[in-house]
């Protein structure tokens, strides 16, 4: 168990004069150190507990003449954050990457030499992530320089993939254009037979800019955007952005809101669950499953539309409250709901765990090995499946569910029917949170004015969604707008785990290993 004051001691033990602590929250703790100490620091915070969350970049040059790098770690058992800044200079603009040390942190240096042009100095992989190939060098667009108005002459470059050889080794590229209607990703698979022994994932083909759509907007005008990161967890991600704008401005929602918000963010996870059980079922042509799934979805974002005014459950966050209640009759239509949901959902479970065709396809499917999902940072159902017992509710807990009791399911075998059981039990954990919240509903007053929030100053929201924890880093500029916001969805760092889950499969189980993640692109594309 490390405490606050105890890892204030530490450092100042181990990094004398050359780690500064330059702020502190409840739950967070500001650091700065110089971009040599950085690795050192990095793998001792590793040892202390505290796994790299996020990493993101801000340019400065128009405040400070200099870029700088912020490195988010989190303790679940002290339940706080840690945020290390680094400066770089425009002069020599480079850092040393973790990677190989820690592997968490690959896509997130690799995306920022692509939008910032900040070198990982030994990154072992620097081929394009966020931008492709074809895109301009020396054009960053998350430069403070780079308009938005831009044109961008795209050039012939073609991207790298790893190489498989061998004999019998086909090559087999699906996407990014498919079949159905789903985002564009690029899959290519290396085979031999039907057995997959390689598979690589091209991404952010439709990458929509809203980082940097946010610059310069008031919180309240950039809420809409935030609404419209991802549409499966619109409201997750508006609850991340406002904690860290009232963390930020020091405002404290009352505790009817903290209620409200733990209503809907359950009923957001209930949809997706539910609705991503049937998907699953999809993946293998279980269509019962697949029909019913559906139904119990629609039957949960029309619940959201009485209530709420919004299937997908915008409109109801805005920092500093709520701009939606929960009224008496609201509470018995959410009720009523649940009870019937729980009753269908349970036969549904029954069904689709007494069909020896279903679980023979997903039993020892795609497995995501337990260390692969630590090192990478996996999170949500999909870690949980595989032995992580991480769940942002309880380890780093916000709005109201320090209040209520609930269990977090956790499994070992990390396969597809295992992701399908975390979300099942979750789901009627789901549904328990809700009632015990409607139950002991209290008054209080729905919005409050943000305080004054000093310039430059930054903070860090974080929700647990559906698909697993989505953290905000937001700073504020001198004239209270956005100076830079980065979102790191659940998607994000759950993305680069799904090739490791394929090799040893068959070409046909990839629908299902993919589907049992259930991963969002609009995340990624954000």
């Amino acid at each position: 168990m490390i405490r606050q004051d105890r890892i204030i001691a530490l450092i100042s033990n181990n990094f004398a004069g050359r780690v500064i602590i330059t702020k502190t929250y409840v739950d967070e703790l500001h650091l700065k150190t110089a971009k040599n100490e950085l690795p050192i620091l990095a793998l001792k915070l590793h040892d202390w507990g505290f796994p790299l969350i996020q990493l993101t970049a801000t340019d400065e040059r128009d405040i400070h003449g200099q870029f700088r790098l912020f490195y988010t770690f989190a303790n679940d058992n002290e339940k706080f954050l840690m945020v290390v800044s680094v400066s770089i200079a425009e002069t020599e603009p480079s850092f040393p990457s973790l990677t190989n040390k820690v592997p968490a942190a690959h896509w997130y240096e690799r995306e920022i030499r692509d939008l910032f042009g900040l070198d990982p100095i030994g990154h072992p992989d620097k081929r394009c992530l966020a931008v492709h190939e074809d895109w301009p060098e020396e054009l960053y667009p998350l430069r403070k320089d780079f308009r938005l108005d831009t044109e961008v002459l795209r050039t012939n470059g073609q991207f790298q993939y790893n190489k498989v050889e061998g004999e019998g080794v086909m090559k087999v590229p699906v996407g990014p254009i498919h079949a159905g209607i789903i985002e564009p990703g690029h899959f290519r698979f290396s085979a031999v037979g039907d057995t997959v022994i390689n598979l690589e994932a091209r991404l952010f083909y439709t990458h929509r800019g809203m980082e940097k759509l946010a610059e310069g907007k008031t919180p309240l005008d950039a809420l809409l955007i935030v609404e419209r990161i991802c549409g499966a967890c619109s409201f997750s991600h508006t609850t991340s952005y406002c904690q860290a704008l009232e963390k930020l401005s020091g405002t404290e929602v009352s505790t009817r809101v903290n209620y409200i918000r733990t209503v809907v963010l359950e009923l957001e996870r209930l949809y997706n669950h539910v609705g991503d059980v049937g998907n699953i079922c999809a993946g293998v042509g279980f269509a019962f499953g697949t029909m019913h799934g559906a139904r119990l979805k629609e039957d949960l974002m029309r619940l959201n539309e009485k209530v709420f005014g919004s299937r997908f459950l915008r409109g109801i966050n805005t920092p500093g409250g709520l701009r939606r209640d929960i009224s008496v009759l609201d509470s018995g239509l959410i009720r009523v709901a649940l009870d019937e949901l729980e009753h269908d959902f349970r036969d549904l479970v029954g069904i689709m765990l007494d069909t020896n065709s279903f679980i023979d396809r997903v039993l020892t499917t795609g497995i995501l090995l337990n260390r692969t999902a630590n090192d990478l940072h996996a999170v949500g159902p999909a870690a949980r499946a595989s032995g992580v017992d991480r769940d942002v509710r309880r380890d780093h807990p916000y709005a109201a569910y320090d209040r209520v009791s609930f269990k977090v399911p956790v499994y070992k075998q990390g396969d597809v029917l295992a992701r399908i059981k975390v979300r099942i039990d979750e789901t009627f954990e789901s549904i328990n949170i809700i009632r015990q919240i409607l139950s002991e509903m209290p008054s209080g007053e729905l919005t409050k004015p943000l305080g004054k929030i000093i310039p430059f100053n930054y903070a860090v929201g974080m929700t647990e969604s559906a698909r697993g924890e989505n953290v905000h880093f937001i700073m504020i500029g001198k004239d209270n707008t956005i100076y830079r916001y980065m979102v790191r969805s659940a998607s994000y760092v759950n993305w680069p785990v799904v090739p490791s889950t394929v090799p040893g499969n068959i070409i046909p189980d990839f629908p299902v290993i993919n589907k049992s993640f259930e991963l969002c692109y609009s995340c990624l594309d954000r």
